[in-house]
C-alpha cells in the first residue's frame, strides 16, 4: 500500500505516525511526499519526495497522475485546501489508474471553500452560524454593532484576517482583501472539531478540541473536551453535506449562552489533528484499515476526554543540496 501526500508543507507529526502505522500494521509500502517547496520540513521524511509545479499551473494534475503511476500510488490525500477543488475534480482520473483519492464531492468542497456558500448552507440547515454584514451599510453607518471580523471569502491559515472595531479600520483594510466579508465576532470559546467519514458516508468519530492558543491560524494548545453539544451539532453539519468523505475540521465558538455557532468547515486534516490521535481517535489507522478491506471498530465518542496537547517548534537538519 502506497500513500501519496499533497501539498506535505509542515505536517511532520502527522506523516512520522502514518509511517509508524505501517510497521505497527506490518503494511508494505511507502509513503510519497510533494511539494512545491524543497523547503517544506514534511518532505524530508518520507520515503520518496517529489517536486511538484504550483497547483495554478496546468499540468498540476498531469504531473500528479505521472508520479502516481510510477509509484504505484493506492491513496492520495491532501494535507491543505488548495488542491481539493482540482483532485475532487479529477477523482475518475485517479481512480481510472488504481489511485483512490480521499476526498469528498467538488460540491461540497465548494461549499467548504467559500465562506459565503458555507455560512448560507449552514443557515438553510438550521445550524447556528455568525451573521454576515453588508460591508457598505456598516461604512454607512446603517448598521454599528462593532466589533467584526473581515476575512477573504475564499483564504485559509487566518491569512487576511482582522478584527475592525470601526469604520476607519473597515475602510482601511476591506480595499486590501480580496472578496472580503463581515462578520460578527462572538463571545465564546474557540473550538476545532475533528471528524472521520468513511467511504461509504459514514460519520464515525467526532472529537471536540478547545483552543487554549492559535499561532498562525494553527493551534499551539488544545484540550479534548467530550461536550455532547458541539458533538452533536457537529454531526448534523456534516451529515447535511452530500458525499462527504475523510477526515473534516469544524471550526466554531461555544458562546457564552451555551450553543455551538460553526464558523467554518474544512475538508482536510486540521494542524491539531495529532492531539485527536494520541487521545485514541486514530483516524490514519482507520483510514490504512479501510483502504485495506478491514472495518474497524469506531466508536463516536470514543476517546480520551481532558487531554492537553502543548505543540512546540522542532527542526529538520538537511544538505543543501537536498532544497534544490
Amino acid at each position: 500500500m502506497n500513500i501519496l501526500f499533497t501539498n506535505i508543507g509542515r505536517r511532520v507529526a502527522l506523516v512520522k505516525h502514518f509511517k509508524k502505522l505501517y510497521n505497527e500494521l506490518n503494511v508494505k509500502g511507502k509513503i510519497i511526499g510533494v511539494d512545491m517547496n524543497m523547503t517544506a520540513p514534511a518532505i524530508h521524511i518520507v520515503d520518496k519526495k517529489y517536486r511538484v509545479c504550483p497547483i495554478s499551473h496546468p499540468n498540476y494534475i498531469s504531473d500528479l497522475k505521472s508520479i502516481c503511476q510510477k509509484e504505484n500510488i493506492n491513496l492520495l490525500i491532501s494535507l491543505l485546501d488548495t488542491d481539493l477543488l482540482k483532485l475532487s475534480k479529477n477523482r475518475r482520473t485517479f481512480e481510472n489508474i488504481g489511485t483512490q483519492v480521499l476526498i469528498s464531492s467538488y460540491d461540497d468542497i465548494e461549499i467548504c471553500q467559500n465562506k459565503i456558500k458555507t455560512y448560507e448552507f449552514l443557515r438553510k440547515n438550521g445550524i447556528n452560524v455568525p451573521k454576515l454584514f453588508k460591508i457598505e451599510e456598516v461604512i454607512l453607518g446603517k448598521i454599528k454593532d462593532f466589533p467584526f471580523i473581515l476575512k477573504p471569502a475564499q483564504g485559509s491559515a487566518s491569512e487576511g484576517v482582522f478584527e475592525i472595531h470601526n469604520v476607519k479600520e473597515l475602510n482601511f483594510y476591506h480595499n486590501r482583501i480580496d472578496n472580503p466579508i463581515l462578520q460578527k465576532i462572538i463571545k465564546g470559546t474557540e473550538y476545532t472539531v475533528d471528524v472521520l467519514v468513511d467511504f461509504k458516508n459514514n460519520i464515525r468519530c467526532i472529537v471536540p478540541r478547545k483552543r487554549i492558543e492559535v499561532r498562525s491560524g494553527e493551534v499551539s494548545k488544545g484540550i479534548t473536551v467530550k461536550d455532547k453539544r458541539i458533538i452533536k451539532i457537529t454531526k448534523r453539519c456534516i451529515e447535511t453535506l452530500k458525499n462527504p468523505i475523510g477526515p473534516f475540521t469544524v471550526q466554531g465558538f461555544l458562546n457564552n449562552d451555551g450553543d455551538f455557532e460553526v464558523i467554518e468547515i474544512n475538508p482536510r486534516f486540521g494542524g491539531g489533528h495529532p492531539l485527536a490521535i494520541k487521545a485514541g481517535a486514530d483516524f490514519p489507522r482507520w483510514i490504512i484499515e479501510m483502504v485495506l478491506g478491514k472495518n474497524p471498530k469506531i466508536k463516536l465518542d470514543g476517546w480520551e476526554d481532558g487531554l492537553v496537547m502543548l505543540r512546540y517548534d522542532d527542526a529538520i537538519f538537511i544538505k543543501k543540496v537536498n532544497i534544490e
